[in-house]
């Protein structure tokens, strides 16, 4: 039985476009694999705590030093990094917020991003340690920056735990007037469609 990893990190619940194409694709996904299990890990309703001092020292203490609070925050990271080993496939709407990605997919990722775990560095550099699926990210952003700092900033954190099979959706040009935002969303199903295409 395959896995959907879906990701949400809009915080604008169900006007949100990143999650409207997401659930777009993972509808098209289920009619091809109606045996499939999906597990959706909504950062919006279910925010992951930003990193602190405290919890970044719980996450470098050993295992045999902890104390139950360190290892609660420990537990919680491990949570998370499990669903992205079990997933076969993984699916991430990721809004461009303030010419960056929702604080709380940074946040995500700050909990992802742990050495010996999900990355080591090797002679030759770092080595992702997570299974190599794809990742399919839905970008959505009110103007144009396709190529730029925003995908850099995703797509350098995906290849560096270990998933290199990233193909970025865009919908571009959300907020420059009623035309140009049914070409972004047009464009985005399109491609939607191709890669469904069964």
């Amino acid at each position: 039985m395959s896995t959907l990893l879906q990701i949400t990190s809009s915080i604008t619940g169900d006007n949100s476009q990143s999650t409207a194409l997401s659930n777009e694709f993972v509808a098209r996904w289920k009619t091809q694999h109606p045996d499939g299990k999906v597990v959706l890990r909504d950062l919006a309703a279910e925010a992951v705590p930003h990193l602190d001092g405290a919890r970044l020292g719980a996450l470098f203490t050993p295992a045999d030093k902890r104390t139950p609070a360190q290892q609660a925050v420990v537990d919680y990271s491990d949570e998370l990094i499990n669903e992205l080993r079990n997933a076969d496939v993984i699916v991430l709407g990721a809004p461009l917020y303030n010419f960056g990605m929702p604080s709380t997919l940074k946040a995500y990722f700050d909990h992802i991003a742990r050495a010996g775990v999900t990355f080591r560095y090797t002679a030759n550099g770092p080595e992702g340690l997570l299974p190599d699926v794809p990742v399919y990210v839905f970008a959505t952003r009110g103007g144009h920056y396709a190529g730029g700092p925003a995908d850099w900033q995703l797509t350098t954190f995906l290849n560096f735990v270990g998933f290199k099979q990233v193909e970025t959706i865009y919908a571009e040009g959300l907020a420059l007037g009623d035309d140009s935002k049914a070409k972004g969303i047009n464009a985005a199903q399109e491609r939607i469609n191709q890669l469904t295409a069964a």
